[in-house]
């Protein structure tokens, strides 16, 4: 199959798409993202962004002082995935905007007590991982045979759902590029191109990668756990999606405290679109994925 190949507004990068099967969509020109929010919406949410902010972030210094985490640039990554707020009904679709922008919030939040407005106005604040390069953690996995990390390079978090490991660069590079060389070779590209960022943290949203069900799936009653999920607790919910992204250090009995914070993001997110949250929205009795 030829593949169909579609340049994103920032820094002429060219998306390939090669498969029906991809959760990417190149052709696809509508999102449901415009019929809940707008840039006006967007910059009350989220006043704090990278490179707006009026306390900036100053971790990394080869980006221009231009805003990064606008409003078109995730509206123009979103359109790449067709799926992402168009199943289930409205309700189910503003439950699951509410749910990525709580999780994107939470991972990029540069808020502290007593910062102005709450730390409820700090999402989109960082666009990488917050104290690199100090951590020293390049996270590179060798095992992953698949996607082998590139010596020198960092697969530390970047973008909005900070995404991290080499295994985890090289299949979205896979999906965006065809060639899972492309962000092992220069994971930086997503510091570089606003709309490449967005996507990262969609695909990681949209994709299934075993033995987790996607963030997407769970949301929208998609998945449906089977009797080990079902031993584990781990049902359709918040709560699982949590799971997802974090289940290792934020579900079960000796989770993070700071947990919290991200159920805060859900349930402010929620009241934001006028939609409860469902039910399961809590991981603290759940196993995390794998175990």
């Amino acid at each position: 199959m030829i593949p169909i190949l579609i340049f994103s507004q920032q820094n002429n990068t060219t998306v390939k798409v090669q498969n029906t099967n991809s959760v990417i969509d190149a052709t696809n020109t509508r999102t449901n993202v415009s019929k809940f929010l707008s840039a006006k919406k967007w910059a009350f949410l989220f006043p704090n962004r990278f490179n707006i902010s009026k306390y900036p972030d100053s971790s990394f210094k080869g980006l221009p002082h231009t805003e990064f985490y606008s409003f078109k640039a995730f509206i123009a990554a979103a359109k790449l995935f067709p799926k992402f707020l168009s199943e289930g009904d409205e309700s189910t679709q503003k439950r699951e905007l509410a749910a990525f922008l709580a999780n994107i919030s939470h991972e990029t939040n540069g808020g502290w007590d007593g910062a102005p407005g709450g730390d409820i106005k700090w999402g989109l604040y960082f666009v990488q991982e917050n104290g690199f390069p100090g951590n020293n953690n390049q996270y590179s996995d060798f095992n992953s045979r698949n996607w082998m990390p590139i010596e020198g390079k960092s697969y530390h978090g970047r973008g909005p759902l900070q995404l991290s490991w080499n295994y985890n660069y090289g299949q979205f590079s896979e999906a965006y590029f065809s060639n899972k060389q492309v962000l092992l070779n220069n994971p930086d590209l997503l510091l570089q191109d606003p709309v490449l960022c967005f996507a990262s943290a969609i695909w990681f949203w949209m994709s299934t990668q075993y033995p987790k069900p996607s963030c997407h799936d769970i949301i929208t009653g998609n998945w449906q756990p089977n009797a080990r999920d079902i031993a584990a607790n781990r049902i359709a919910g918040f709560g699982a999606v949590v799971n997802v992204i974090n289940g290792g250090l934020e579900c079960g009995t000796n989770h993070s405290d700071n947990t919290k914070y991200r159920y805060d993001f859900y349930q402010y997110f929620c009241n934001y679109l006028i939609v409860n949250q469902g039910p399961n929205a809590n991981c603290a009795n759940q196993k995390p994925f794998g175990q």
